[in-house]
């Protein structure tokens, strides 16, 4: 009430004069700051007619997201602390100190050190109480523990400045002043350190409809005695949604209201029960007792803010005059009101009178709709006819054009669509809404009928050929006779004669079980029958030079007798006896193909055998430099990935005819690889050739480039250095570039793998893992090994012989190499008890936390990560710039426990302090 005979007081000519501009040119009012808003809306709720008032524009001038729930303690403290900041520059005292005078009150923070006994205070303001409910079951414990001493010891004792060191202390909040409104805010959201999120205590809490404050005053004479004003309820079971309502005392009456949005009604009854609204999809099993409460008491589950106004002898006076630039916005918003009410209600009353006239009609028609037997009658869509009996919907023209034919008929099979009436309704249809062609008796199309007939006696004439072909096909060819049929037309052939049909309906696949067809055998056709799809019956056993195919895979014998069945549906069909010769062409063609196979089956043996360490990747060039040698020569992986794939299946992988170099080599004609990660991480891009090997390989290929590696050995007062020199010489710049791009790869990734290892006492966690939220279900698989041909023992074969799709790496110079599939070997191997998580280099690390808090159960803020002796904890940091790779191992350390108090804050500050997630509201 003082607010807002405040809020009347506040002055603003600007806003006066808006407000007569908006009067005398009748245009709706808009206030520009937060104070011109609230007035105007207390204005509006003291004599506007409406029966509930839209804070719409208000909520907008505050910033806030409809969409989104706000927390009513946050948007509490936020706006009290605006508002004094906007009423700050009035120069009336009473408006601008009416925040304080009202909500205001005064705490001090005494801590009193344990050995001099020196008292420390500090004197601090508050607009509410934060009450911990956690634990208790009535408001007045609530408020005892929120002034309950506390002891500061250990890690967390005081700094006295009369001992001037660290001291035992004890520290508590003393209440100095309340003020005349009191808010009380229930901490019901609280952080769940378990999952990390927000949670809602449901428990229930008892608060008076009077609150007696002196107990818990500092040294005070006066009485504070005061009276539940306001309960906000929420209602739900999460902390992320639910419904706000407000349980509102009436000062003058004493009488109290429920506000829901904009429903108000009078709370009634004998037992007045505040604070009580059944939650929203509340599990039943979920349910607590409520517990007794006394006369006066309330007991609450979802109470969530209290307002206890200071008791006053006298009923305060709550109606004052509004301003007088208010009270004519008011009344031109009355008087719009007005009107927009007229305005409805004639709207209301022409729907009603076309509604009567709509009905009128209906029953004027739909009694004379019905055509007699021998009467004449036409055809309209039944969809129409449903929303000409729906009152709501307006009828549009009558569209008989898609129920046509291609005759200009109607269609027999659209039938179903239409609705037979009586030729007087359709003529008053037609009359009214229009529309057309109209479709009479004579409007069904003969021909479509005729055609639909034909097409129905041939469909169940094919349904019986179909069973007999099925059992006829079954029986054994006799000598002397039959004819070659795909196997393809032979499993199609129904579909293919209802298609000749003119028929749209589609008929399983394999109508026809071939005999010796296996779900294999059927999985390698499926591509064969995809390119069936386009030939005609029979046509996929004839050739490209228009003869019988040389695959009897692909064809097999039927009767006579069951092909002159087929043929009364395809007597264009191509035919071949038994005895016709397959294609002479397509068998030299065949004959050329085995004689090339042959060729290569016998270069990739003769390549083996000339060089079988490179084939069976043994004997090569390790880490170090062989002794028995002074040169090395480089090729690259690609190739030899290449040539061994040939050298498996020379019959499906073309020959390797050269060998290119250039990709190695810069735009500079130097070498981008030294010696030292040939070896290493270049060794997926690289391969070393001893020179017995690089002298086959200059007799089988064609070579491009010469690489050359060479070790020279000097002693100089009996200090030996070796010097690695190549040909081309490597070249600096292109090299630093090469390494700029690998190195910017691996801070570019998305959806990599790392691993997260749980350690105690700095050792690994090996226990059986529990199962894994966000981690990938198995490891990433290398590429499938192609199947081993027939009577090939080699054990490389068991070696992947694919490698991924090369992938072009650009640097200075437009230089781009080949980058080559990672082998087996060297992929990070899944232990037991290890967790594999799915991330990305622009990620963070808090976001990291939480995936880990999901696959190990362990909090955020008792998590201590590690990656190869570094300690990780920047939360705001990217794990690539953290330099975390794929194939990472992060090492987890669990802290358990937390201080009582650190620094002064709490514990739930100091969680908030550690991670940066609220506590609760």
């Amino acid at each position: 009430m003082e607010l807002r005979r405040a809020l009347y007081l506040y002055e603003n000519p600007l806003s006066i004069v808006k407000a007569e501009e908006c009067i005398q040119e009748d245009k709706e009012y808009e206030p520009q700051t937060i104070c011109e808003h609230l007035q105007y809306l207390f204005a509006l709720l003291q004599n506007s007619n409406r029966r509930y008032i839209d804070p719409s524009g208000f909520i907008r001038a505050l910033g806030l997201d409809t969409g989104q729930q706000q927390d009513a303690q946050e948007f509490s403290k936020l706006f009290m602390t605006l508002l004094e900041d906007k009423l700050s520059s009035q120069k009336d005292p009473y408006v601008r100190d009416i925040i304080q005078n009202q909500f205001c009150g005064q705490y001090a923070y005494v801590t009193v050190c344990n050995r001099c006994g020196r008292e420390s205070k500090l004197v601090s303001k508050f607009y509410e109480l934060e009450l911990n409910i956690q634990g208790h079951k009535q408001l007045t414990d609530c408020i005892t523990e929120f002034l309950k001493e506390e002891k500061l010891e250990g890690d967390n004792r005081y700094f006295c400045e009369n001992c001037q060191s660290k001291q035992n202390a004890t520290r508590k909040i003393r209440l100095l002043k309340l003020p005349p409104t009191l808010n009380l805010q229930l901490m019901r959201f609280v952080f769940d350190r378990q999952t990390g999120h927000k949670k809602k205590l449901n428990t229930y809490i008892g608060f008076g409809e009077t609150l007696e404050m002196e107990p818990f005053l500092d040294q005070t004479d006066t009485k504070y005695v005061y009276e539940l004003s306001a309960v906000l309820i929420h209602r739900g079971v999460s902390a992320y949604s639910g419904h706000y309502i407000a349980h509102v005392k009436d000062p003058q009456n004493s009488e109290w209201y429920k506000f829901n949005d904009e429903e108000i009604e009078k709370m009634e009854g004998k037992k007045l029960q505040l604070g009580i609204e059944e939650d929203l999809a509340e599990p039943s099993k979920s349910t607590t007792r409520k517990p007794k409460c006394g006369k006066g008491i309330h007991c609450s589950r979802n109470a969530y803010m209290l307002v206890y106004r200071l008791k006053a002898e006298e009923v305060p006076e709550v109606d004052f005059e509004v301003p007088v630039f208010l009270q004519k916005l008011v009344e031109l918003d009355n008087c719009k009101f007005e009107e927009w009410c007229v305005e409805m209600s004639e709207m209301r009353k022409e729907s009603v009178d076309k509604g009567k006239a709509k009905h009128e009609e209906v029953k004027e028609l739909y009694q004379r709709l019905p055509a007699g037997a021998d009467n004449a009658y036409e055809f309209i869509p039944l969809d129409w006819l449903q929303k000409w009996l729906d009152e709501s919907t307006p009828s549009k023209p009558i569209d008989n054009s898609k129920y046509l034919c291609t005759h200009g008929k109607l269609h027999p099979d659209k039938i179903s669509s239409m609705k037979r009436i009586s030729e007087y309704a359709a003529e008053v249809f037609f009359q009214r809404y229009d529309g057309g062609p109209r479709l009479k008796a004579e409007s069904l199309c003969k021909d479509c009928v005729v055609e639909r007939c034909r097409v129905l006696r041939l469909k169940n004439q094919l349904n019986e050929d179909h069973k007999t072909i099925a059992n006829m096909v079954k029986v054994t060819v006799t000598s002397g006779e039959g004819f070659w049929i795909g196997k393809a037309s032979l499993r199609r052939w129904r579909q293919l004669a209802t298609e000749q049909l003119g028929q749209e309906d589609e008929f399983e696949q394999g109508d026809v079980k071939i005999n010796g067809s296996t779900p294999q055998k059927e999985e390698l056709l499926e591509e064969k029958r995809e390119e069936d799809t386009e030939t005609g019956f029979n046509e996929d056993i004839v050739c490209q030079h228009g003869c019988l195919c040389i695959s009897e895979s692909e064809r097999r014998l039927i009767s006579d007798a069951t092909w002159f069945k087929l043929k009364e549906y395809f007597p264009t069909a191509p035919e071949f006896r038994h005895n016709q010769e397959p294609c002479c062409q397509c068998q030299v063609l065949e004959r050329e193909g085995e004689r090339n196979d042959a060729l290569h089956k016998k270069m990739a043996n003769d390549q083996k055998l000339a060089l079988p360490n490179l084939f069976q990747d043994k004997n090569r060039p390790g880490s170090s430099w062989p002794q028995e040698t002074s040169e090395l020569y480089i090729v690259s992986q690609f190739f030899v990935e290449e040539w061994r794939k040939f050298i498996r299946r020379p019959t499906k992988c073309g020959p390797v005819q050269s060998l290119g170099n250039s990709h190695l080599i810069c735009p500079h004609g130097g070498l981008m690889f030294s010696f030292s990660t040939m070896t290493k991480e270049d060794s997926k891009l690289i391969a070393l050739l001893w020179p017995s090997e690089w002298d086959v390989i200059q007799k089988l290929f064609i070579v491009d480039h010469a690489i050359k590696i060479t070790r020279t050995v000097t002693s100089e007062d009996n200090n030996v250095a070796t010097l690695y020199t190549s040909e081309p010489e490597l070249c600096p710049e292109c090299r630093e570039g090469l390494l700029c791009q690998q190195e910017r790869d691996l801070r570019e990734y998305a959806q990599a793998t790392i691993y997260v290892h749980k350690v105690v006492d700095n050792k690994k966690v090996m226990k059986e893992a529990a199962p894994e939220l966000n981690v990938s279900s198995s490891d990433p698989e290398d590429e499938k090994e192609e199947p081993r041909p027939e009577g090939e023992n080699d054990p490389d074969f068991s070696q992947a012989n694919g490698a991924p799709k090369r992938q072009k790496v650009s640097i200075q110079g437009q230089v781009s190499y080949q980058k080559q599939g990672i082998r087996r070997s060297t992929r990070h191997r899944k232990v037991r008890g290890e967790k594999a998580l799915l991330v990305s280099a622009n990620q963070t690390l808090k976001d990291l936390k939480i995936q880990i808090m999901h696959a190990f159960s362990v909090a955020p803020f008792d998590q201590n990560l590690s990656i190869d002796g570094k300690v990780l904890n920047d939360d705001c940091a990217t794990l690539g710039s953290l330099g975390i790779v794929p194939e990472s191992v992060i090492l987890l350390k669990v802290t358990d426990g937390l201080p009582a108090c650190v620094g002064g804050r709490s514990t739930e500050q100091y969680l908030i302090y550690r991670t940066g997630f609220p506590s609760g509201g």
